[in-house]
């Protein structure tokens, strides 16, 4: 089997314009619009709204690669980094904070030179104790000789999606890509540029685990560096992790044989498209959110309710299916039940809760947002 780096032109990247332009306009167009609407609310997007996408795209980014984080951990990471309350939250991951650093580095410092050091910093962060699950590996470093394959099924009937350039290839390959990267971002279109960094790092899969992280932070760095904004206001991990069937099969198909790369555009953009029109509601639940601590900055809550809240906003207007019942509660907190409603008769004497229409056991209670909406069952 053929792959791109096996062409002698490699890594000379093509695309067809024709195929590619339409799609290209209408992701700048939504690009715009979405940047505009951000500045004509006025929102002051202070660390509260900052940490809500910070947690998105840390949980979507790892999930793609099958890594699972605990919400509430990394809450409690973001929390510690920007300098929010974090009283009653859980303790922080450790992993997970090393994936927090590499995507605030990211976009943060987007401006910064991007050298080798950068990145294999980056590599080393995901891992701080040197291993991936049960194995160890090398971190901080390019991976070694072996060839490296992505396989999957029984060891017996495997099935290799793609084959990595050697490893002793890595280093030579590693600096032409850098070079490629400073040299691009003023002669190409900022959102292609993107999307090449993408395929283009995947492809060459530097490290022995942690390139899918790493090739999202710098296609999120682009980004930044396309908007001249370090304030991401919208998660293109969160739509891969939608999508993420389609985008395995999509980097396997472009991967083999051909530098024309068109159809990884395509689908990247339209990824793009997807990741602003699903922000509508993102930022919604941001603003509201932000909006509703600065309200009941004076509030006391004690660490259940808070825990308790933020569920009931993460889950955004009309996404808490059946509203919050006691056995709810207990279920988040494992408080008893006599605590439980103690705690939501509190909450909605503070004019934080409301009661639905039902009363006995099917009673239910809806979260009052400060934006004149109600969260409630859909």
């Amino acid at each position: 089997m053929r792959y791109i780096w096996n062409s002698k032109d490699w890594p000379n990247f093509k695309w067809q314009s024709d195929k590619i332009i339409n799609i290209l306009s209408h992701a700048r167009l939504l690009q715009g619009k979405l940047l505009s609407k951000i500045s004509s609310l006025g929102f002051d997007y202070n660390q509260e709204s900052r940490s809500e996408v910070l947690i998105e795209e840390a949980i979507k980014t790892a999930s793609i690669e099958g890594v699972h984080f605990d919400k509430e951990a990394i809450r409690s990471s973001v929390a510690r980094r920007l300098g929010l309350p974090a009283a009653g939250l859980k303790k922080p991951d450790r992993n997970a904070e090393g994936l927090l650093d590499v995507i605030l580095d990211a976009t943060e410092n987007y401006n910064k030179p991007l050298t080798l050091s950068r990145i294999k910093s980056w590599q080393a962060a995901l891992f701080p104790t040197g291993y991936s699950g049960l194995t160890k590996i090398e971190v901080g470093k390019w991976r070694g000789k072996d060839p490296m394959q992505i396989v999957s099924g029984l060891v017996s009937k495997e099935k290799v999606h793609y084959e990595a350039p050697p490893g002793s290839k890595i280093p030579a390959e590693m600096k032409l890509f850098l070079n490629w990267w400073a040299n691009e971002k003023k002669s190409l279109d900022g959102l292609l540029r993107a999307g090449i960094a993408h395929i283009y790092l995947i492809s060459i899969h530097p490290f022995e685990d942690g390139n899918g992280r790493i090739a999202r932070a710098l296609t999120d760095m682009a980004l930044a560096q396309d908007e001249n904004l370090a304030q991401r206001y919208y998660s293109l991990s969160s739509r891969i992790m939608t999508e993420r069937k389609a985008y395995y099969e999509i980097l396997e198909k472009c991967q083999k044989d051909s530098l024309d790369i068109t159809n990884w555009l395509q689908w990247f953009l339209n990824c793009f498209i997807h990741a602003m029109e699903d922000s509508e509601t993102s930022i919604i639940n941001i603003i509201q959110k932000s909006f509703f601590w600065k309200k009941h900055a004076q509030t006391i809550f004690n660490k259940n309710q808070q825990k308790v809240i933020n569920r009931l906003l993460d889950a955004g207007v009309s996404g808490f299916k059946g509203g919050l019942s006691t056995r709810k509660y207990v279920g988040m907190t494992k408080v008893s039940r006599a605590t439980a409603y103690r705690d939501i008769t509190d909450l909605v004497q503070k004019k934080v809760l409301k009661s639905n229409k039902e009363k006995g056991r099917s009673v239910s209670y809806e979260l009052i947002s400060p934006l004149g909406l109600v969260i409630q069952s859909k």
